[in-house]
């Protein structure tokens, strides 16, 4: 069987962007460099196999590529999630999602990280 293993991006600081990561539930397993001088830092969400590998080059200009959307977690309650997020500083949107919820609509939000990656949030 194939597995999906990990999704690798690049970031302009990567010590931001692992507290910003932390913030959505993620934890540090591992920093080192590569053979090439990169720094990178692996990060899980408790109980899934799947991990982001967040990578840092002193000679490279990050940018958010136009065609990668956003990656996206599930969470068991979305409305407890995206509260925790504001109050750790985090902005979500749309801006009116207690609202878009509360009246029925599908409960779906998102974050953006520091280099401007999209972070979808389900309810699942």
């Amino acid at each position: 069987m194939i597995r999906f293993l990990h999704t690798r991006i690049r970031v302009q600081d990567l010590d931001r962007s692992i507290d910003f990561y932390s913030k959505l539930g993620y934890v540090e397993k591992e920093r080192k460099a590569s053979p090439q001088g990169n720094q990178l830092a692996f990060l899980e969400l408790p109980g899934n196999e799947v991990f982001l590998e967040l990578t840092w080059s002193a000679d490279y200009h990050t940018t958010c590529p136009e065609d990668l959307m956003h990656t996206c977690v599930g969470v068991p309650d979305i409305i407890a999630y995206c509260d925790a997020l504001e109050k750790a500083g985090l902005e979500i949107w749309p801006s009116a999602w207690r609202e878009k919820f509360s009246a029925g609509e599908r409960k779906m939000a998102f974050v953006t990280d520091p280099d401007g990656y999209e972070i979808e949030i389900l309810e699942s």
